[in-house]
């Protein structure tokens, strides 16, 4: 312990850490950028990836400040980060990990909207779309439409795979 007191007198601060990897996400505000196709496309998946995870955080950091979260024909709207965040499971994260599989991602780089079809289980399987509003970067809009099934996404959609 007085070695340590020591080192921290002598050298005048604490330990410089190495830059943590597993904290950069592509969910970051960029006042007035407008989203490229592939910037969506990262955001979309970062999201999923913080449902996959159970990573409140990870997901939330991809929603503005001021996000309108909707699921029709809901009315219930979720508004602000703060509370996507604690809908998404929190600091201790939900009982058990959702699991959010994209099938197609489409971006309208002039509109700055993005479209999802998905398949996402918890409690239930559903298969649906999102129609997403992109701000700065960040989602600031997300109403979705889904059908609860049991069947698989393959299933579901039958013989109009493409």
């Amino acid at each position: 312990m007085h070695f340590l007191f020591l080192l921290l007198l002598v050298w005048g601060g604490p330990m410089p850490q190495p830059e943590r990897k597993d904290l950069q996400t592509p969910c970051r505000l960029q006042q007035n950028h407008k989203a490229s196709k592939a910037d969506f496309e990262a955001v979309m998946g970062e999201i999923a990836a913080g449902w996959n995870q159970n990573n409140a955080e990870r997901a939330a950091a991809c929603f503005s400040e001021d996000a309108t979260y909707t699921s029709v024909p809901n009315v219930q709207a979720r508004k602000g980060r703060a509370a996507l965040y604690e809908w998404f499971g929190g600091r201790n994260g939900r009982p058990r990990r959702m699991n959010m599989e994209w099938h197609h991602l489409l971006f309208d780089p002039g509109q700055q909207i993005g479209v999802g079809e998905y398949t996402f289980s918890y409690d239930v399987r559903t298969h649906g779309l999102v129609i997403v509003k992109i701000r700065d970067g960040l989602v600031s809009n997300w109403r979705e439409y889904e059908h609860e099934s049991k069947l698989s996404w393959s299933e579901m959609i039958g013989n109009n795979q493409f």
